[in-house]
């Protein structure tokens, strides 16, 4: 696989700040996000890229291998036991700048660490884990209410998930075992999935209550009556005391949202009225109300 500059991907100098990565990063994701670019594979495959580079880039000592070792650097921690233990056996041959590989030597090394057979390891080659993926999916709040499936797109792998109702903003999943395969038998990387819920028009949301603004005509508020409304799980009609006030709030218990993993368990409903002024009165309204106002 051709080495991908994770920096280059992102749009961003190699000395960016952590809100720098995170801009870039949120930007780009929206920009080529799978559910604005259907069926395009060119958008899909960057998606992908710009999900790697912000899961490296983000992450300080993930950042410190890659800067220092590149494409390998997943392999750091094993590239500088093996260095050590060549030092001390007193391979001198093998040159190091600082810290680091120097040009060829680099190469060099890593086809003689791969290619042969590890120094007391019994014959057996070194097993390295896959590489971690992370990516976001986008749903409504009227998703996140119900367990539902889902299929996503994550490094060109199609994969199908139970998102569980309950599901809250900024929540990540990990699914393990469904990254990068790893080598020579080593165990495969986990995919990080983080949750972007959109906002609703009729809607709020805190932790598991809602919250939602219905409108009264104000006849209703003044005499008293009957109103329904919608919830996410279904109609309710309501009872509105006479002179109920703009503003007041009635409680609903059990229909907000529900609660992550626990089965049969939900928030509360909280209600706020609001007055529907009215207009295009006739004469006749006009001067009733006029009357009320001189009692």
């Amino acid at each position: 696989m051709a080495f991908i500059d994770y920096y280059n991907v992102l749009g961003i100098q190699k000395n960016a700040s952590t809100d720098d990565i995170k801009k870039a990063y949120r930007k780009l994701a929206r920009k080529y996000h799978p559910d604005l670019n259907p069926n395009d594979q060119e958008a899909n495959t960057r998606f992908q890229q710009i999900n790697e580079a912000n899961e490296v880039l983000s992450d300080p000592d993930k950042r410190k291998k890659y800067d220092q070792y590149g494409e390998e650097w997943k392999h750091a921690e094993q590239f500088e036991q093996a260095r050590q233990s060549q030092q001390q056996a007193g391979r001198s041959e093998q040159r190091f700048s600082g810290d680091a590989f120097s040009g060829s030597d680099f190469s060099d090394f890593f086809e003689s660490f791969f290619g042969e057979k590890p120094r007391g390891s019994g014959g057996r080659q070194a097993q390295f884990r896959g590489q971690d993926y992370s990516s976001e999916l986008q749903i409504s709040l009227r998703e996140a209410y119900e367990t539902h499936q889902h299929t996503l797109s994550v490094n060109g792998k199609n994969i199908r998930i139970t998102v569980p109702a309950g599901i809250a903003n900024g929540q990540v999943i990990k699914l393990k075992g469904q990254g990068g395969p790893g080598a020579n038998g080593g165990p495969a990387g986990d995919i990080y999935i983080t949750f972007v819920i959109a906002e609703d028009a009729d809607f709020k949301r805190l932790n598991d209550d809602l919250y939602k603004t219905v409108e009264l005509d104000l006849y209703t508020a003044v005499l008293g009556g009957d109103t329904t409304i919608e919830t996410l799980s279904g109609k309710v009609k309501l009872k509105v005391a006479p002179e109920t006030q703009i503003g007041t709030k009635v409680r609903l218990k059990g229909k907000g949202f529900p609660v992550y993993k626990q089965e049969g368990k939900f928030g509360d409903l909280y209600v706020t009225y609001s007055v529907k002024i009215p207009t295009g009165l006739t004469e006749k309204q006009r001067a009733l109300f006029k009357e009320l106002s001189e009692l």
